[in-house]
């Protein structure tokens, strides 16, 4: 087996083309929002109920995949795992969480064909 295809199953590049999709789909509408010169972050909060409900569930989730993604990737051993919550910032949670989940099942992947124990 090839050195790139190694370690990526099918739950890892389904994972992969969410990430895809989020970093698609979220920077598709923040370029608007920058041609259009709007304020983001007014618009997320005075835009009406709804949209300030949604936006607290995106980032009460976020938060919470965020703790996720540090105490998991380090349960993991996994280099430079604060980088996805950083980038999440720069980029979007919708890209940086699934691409966490990719990478995760990659390297659960890899530590099962080491053996059994390195998992636990």
């Amino acid at each position: 087996m090839s050195a790139l295809r190694r370690h990526w199953t099918p739950t890892a590049a389904a994972f992969l083309v969410l990430a895809l999709a989020g970093l698609v789909g979220t920077w598709t509408f923040n370029v608007f929002a920058i041609v259009q010169m709007r304020d983001f972050l007014g618009d997320l909060v005075s835009s009406g109920p709804a949209v300030s409900s949604i936006t607290v569930d995106l980032l009460v989730v976020a938060v919470a995949g965020s703790i996720f993604v540090i105490v998991e990737g380090r349960r993991l051993g996994m280099r430079f795992v604060w980088l996805y919550v950083v980038l999440s910032g720069v980029t979007a949670f919708a890209f940086t969480f699934p691409l966490f989940l990719a990478m995760r099942q990659r390297r659960i992947t890899a530590l099962a064909a080491e053996g059994p124990a390195r998992l636990s």
